[in-house]
């Protein structure tokens, strides 16, 4: 569009919209195209926020047990501590000098200061023998993560060479920490039961890492954040298709209690028998003799 400036000899030359309407309409579809993916992927990336939070926020009962018994029993503070290392890591490939991602630091700053806290609560309530042990874990990760901060910030300057180390890292990390249910979901075949294996930790399992993968692949690729993701959604499809085989073979709490009380109720009978065989009371004993007494201990067991 051509506009007189006013009889002052020039002219201002304005550029409203491509002329062709073909063209003008193929810059609108990539333009809304391209909005798309960015309000998708935000939208991804906060319900991935949210899933993560879950899972993050699922040992809560533990330590609520922890603090009430004043010891951590035969709980391990080793994954607290990995899982800690990953968020940091996590949060380091999130920064702008690897790549701006928002979303991807504030989860992972909101689970480093959750893990903290736990490890913190772990280390008070643990033996004294069992505190130094995790410490000198916690510090090998604490040299470890400085290590490669000062590595990334400070002797690498260039960002696709910072990307790809903390990325590799990252993505090691997070394979290792959706893959540790395997152990888990061995045990769940052994035994044939669910009992250890609970279904919303399975559920939000699957559906953090479905988001994230989400996520990872829409707009641009982030095979970092693709790779443990896909690998996660797809351990939590495994664990939820072996809830759904297993869980009606798993005894519930009803059927364990009957169970027992048939023990005892069998445990009782056989005394009474012994005693009598014997002719003699049981002696301040629960079982009144050697067989009873392996009796119980078989029942106990």
């Amino acid at each position: 569009m051509v506009v007189d400036d006013g009889g002052k000899g020039s002219f201002l030359f304005c550029e409203v919209g491509p002329a062709d309407p073909v063209t003008f309409m193929q810059e609108l579809y990539i333009a809304t195209e391209t909005m798309g993916h960015l309000n998708i992927k935000d939208i991804l990336g906060i319900l991935g926020n949210i899933t993560a939070i879950c899972l993050i926020t699922s040992p809560i009962p533990t330590f609520v047990d922890i603090v009430k018994r004043k010891s951590v029993g035969d709980y391990s503070g080793i994954p607290y501590i990995c899982t800690l290392l990953n968020c940091l890591l996590w949060v380091v490939y999130g920064l702008p000098v690897v790549e701006l991602q928002v979303l991807v630091v504030t989860i992972n700053a909101a689970g480093v200061v959750i893990e903290m806290i736990y490890i913190g609560l772990y280390l008070k309530n643990a033996q004294r023998s069992v505190r130094v042990k995790v410490m000198k874990v916690l510090l090998a990760v604490l040299i470890l993560f400085t290590a490669i901060a000062v590595l990334v910030f400070v002797l690498i300057h260039d960002r696709k060479t910072r990307k790809l180390l903390v990325g590799t890292l990252c993505a090691v990390f997070g394979v290792g920490m959706y893959i540790s249910p395997l152990a888990v979901m061995r045990l769940v075949i052994w035994t044939r039961s669910v009992e250890y294996m609970p279904f919303l930790l399975s559920l939000f399992n699957f559906i953090n890492g479905l988001v994230w993968f989400g996520y990872a692949v829409i707009g641009h690729l982030d095979i970092f954040i693709a790779i443990p993701n896909c690998l996660g959604a797809l351990s939590g499809v495994a664990q939820l298709s072996l809830y759904a085989y297993f869980r009606p073979a798993t005894p519930t709490v009803r059927d364990r209690n009957e169970e027992k009380g048939n023990s005892m109720k069998w445990v009782s009978s056989s005394v009474s028998i012994l005693v009598e065989q014997n002719d003699h009371p049981p002696l301040n004993q629960p079982c009144g003799s050697i067989e009873a007494l392996q009796i119980c201990e078989k029942a106990s067991n």
